[in-house]
């Protein structure tokens, strides 16, 4: 197109919203196009001709008329003007019907641009000019303070990561430290004061929500330390106050301080990590060298286990599969133990007074495939209809454009199934059957090895049960194209899936609480924590990518250790702070110029 061409004609923005048009008038200037930006289709068909040069950038969903009955009107007026749609997340099924019609493209409506507005009005409520950088490590918390708070409430509590702030905040702490801004005592004033309010944000949830989790969940999770990809460490002075916090203001289940941990970390910090761990009790830790091959040296954890790259990944999530209540449907022939429905597909239960490995083994892989197919579907129109009704528009503006999507999905009671079928397996397991023919319990005839013991027999049942749902969940289509991954996560809600969950083939009895993510079932783990741990570790990462769980506890004596750690040992003055390293690539600990707008 020629510059005179050019010149001519006119782009048309109709949209009834002002911060949208101005986005996109804006935009579409700057390319040198001339633009013209109506509030409504009829102030559009009103002013303004179809047969004038130029194309229209129109809105689907607008009071009065719509943009899909702009364009009918245009077609009827044999009006060839290029329409371009704009379509907010809910409307591109609408969008591509109207790109059958004739529409040449459609575009989703900037929703970030009047995000950020809303982020910096909301700054300057509280006094804060956060348009422009931090100056200070005070205005540096106080900015990531802010952006977090409006994410968080403009999702209502999702679960998500603040990030790995503390590797980049000390670039502040450092170069103030230097020049006299602040001192070491103001400097932790800061951090506790952050710490403390990431503990009092509290969220709009229904009872359900709240039963379903036992109580009132933040999900932030703040991760700290772990190590670079050129294999120098990221761990600072930083990383130590933000686990002093926990001497200075006593513990909390929240934040989730997560410690990613690696080999390769600075002695000092395994070290205080494992003081601070036995007198609080209080941290997570996760292991870096495993999740820094997949996704590099700058991710952190969202929620509890979920390791993504900050402001590059994303992840949609809704649910777990209770893979032990699939079995007994399984068992059962698609009908619900507790409520005798056929939810389930009517497949064939079995039969016999002794359960039979194969045959079992066959009608779950059935069940799962049919549960997968459920599980996905489900939270495809849960993932769809958030989108189009709660779009978190503040915390995707504060990502990069191309985001890569997960695909979250969760498993509940591994080890109820994996301690199952090796009793199915490895014992004789005769199914109680009640009036209606329905399984509602079990005997158990002989011994079976326990998932949690390091024992491959079961180990590999649990593995082998983890990858056939992945594979199953991974045959389905997902939402916007999202990469399908599973979590083995349940902190909580193990509780309420075994309360709804009728005996089990391995003992269990119904109603009783499930194991929390992949841990083994409470008094099975008889040969150890090192045999225990291992079991867990057996897991597939690469299937499992959203995270694999598993709460453990160490009373201080079983380490060998007679002395009594208190928090009153833990003093920053006695650590050694050697060769600090920020997050850049400079030598100096001090900020190169412009780090802070990072």
């Amino acid at each position: 197109m020629t510059a005179n061409t050019q010149s001519q004609a006119i782009v048309r923005v109709v949209d009834d919203d002002p911060d949208v048009r101005r986005s996109w008038q804006f935009v579409i200037e700057g390319e040198g196009w001339n633009v013209l930006t109506y509030a409504s289709a009829l102030e559009f068909l009103e002013k303004d001709s179809p047969f004038t040069p130029g194309c229209l950038v129109l809105d689907v969903r607008m009071p009065g008329m719509s943009g899909l009955e702009v364009q009918e009107h245009l077609l009827a007026r044999k009006a060839e003007l290029p329409i371009i749609f704009i379509t907010g997340h809910g409307d591109v099924s609408m969008a591509v019907n109207a790109l059958k019609r004739g529409a040449v493209d459609f575009i989703e409506k900037p929703f970030e641009q009047a995000a950020l507005k809303q982020l910096v009005e909301l700054g300057k409520l509280y006094g804060f000019d956060i348009a422009r950088p931090a100056a200070n490590t005070q205005e540096a918390i106080q900015w990531m303070y802010l952006a977090y708070l409006a994410s968080v409430k403009d999702q209502n509590g999702a679960a998500m990561s603040i990030g790995r702030t503390s590797t980049f905040i000390d670039i502040y702490a450092e170069r103030d430290l230097k020049n006299g801004t602040f001192t070491e005592e103001q400097i932790q004033e800061f951090v506790d004061h952050f710490i403390m309010k990431l503990r009092m944000v509290k969220f709009a949830r229904t009872p359900e929500y709240q039963n379903l989790f036992s109580g009132d969940p933040q999900w932030v999770t703040e991760s700290i330390g772990g190590m670079g990809v050129d294999g120098r460490t990221l761990v600072t002075k930083m990383s130590y106050r933000y686990l002093h916090t926990l001497e200075n203001m006593g513990t909390s289940p929240e934040p989730n301080l997560t410690v990613l941990w690696s080999t390769h970390l600075p002695q000092a910090f395994k070290e205080f990590c494992a003081k601070t761990s036995i007198a609080s009790s209080s941290i997570q830790y996760e292991n870096d060298d495993v999740m820094r091959v997949y996704h590099g040296d700058d991710y952190a954890i969202a929620c509890c286990v979920s390791s993504m790259r900050v402001g590059k990944e994303m992840q949609f999530f809704g649910a777990r599969a209770n893979l032990a209540k699939c079995l007994l449907y399984a068992l059962n022939g698609g009908v619900d133990e507790v409520s005798k429905k056929q939810v389930g597909p009517k497949f064939r239960p079995v039969e016999g007074d002794t359960l039979d490995f194969d045959d079992v083994m066959a009608k779950y892989n059935d069940m799962m495939k049919w549960l997968a197919g459920v599980y996905v579907n489900t939270l495809n129109v849960i993932h769809y209809m958030h989108d189009k009704y709660c779009y978190e528009s503040i915390q995707m503006a504060l990502h990069d454009k191309d985001v890569h999507r997960w695909f979250a999905t969760g498993i509940a009671g591994l080890s109820v199934v994996a301690d199952s079928l090796s009793a199915i397996k490895y014992a004789k397991v005769h199914p109680v059957r009640d009036e209606n023919g329905v399984i509602v319990d079990f005997n158990i005839e002989g011994d079976f090895p326990k998932y949690g013991n390091d024992d491959d027999r079961v180990d590999v049942l649990a593995h082998d049960i983890v990858h056939q749902f992945m594979e199953y969940i991974r045959m389905n289509d997902t939402y916007r194209n999202s990469v399908p991954t599973t979590s083995v996560l349940t902190i909580t809600s193990n509780v309420v899936y075994g309360q709804k969950t009728g005996a089990t083939p391995d003992g269990r009895k119904a109603g009783v609480p499930f194991a929390p993510g992949a841990n083994p079932m409470h008094q099975r783990d008889t040969h150890g924590a090192i045999a225990s741990l291992s079991s867990v570790a057996k897991l597939p990462f690469r299937d499992a990518q959203d995270g694999i769980s598993n709460t453990f506890s160490i009373i201080p004596g079983a380490l060998g250790k007679e002395d009594q750690v208190m928090f009153g040992d833990l003093d920053l003055g006695d650590v050694s702070f050697e060769n600090p390293v920020a997050c850049c690539d400079c030598t100096d600990s001090s900020a190169p110029e412009g780090s802070e707008d990072r």
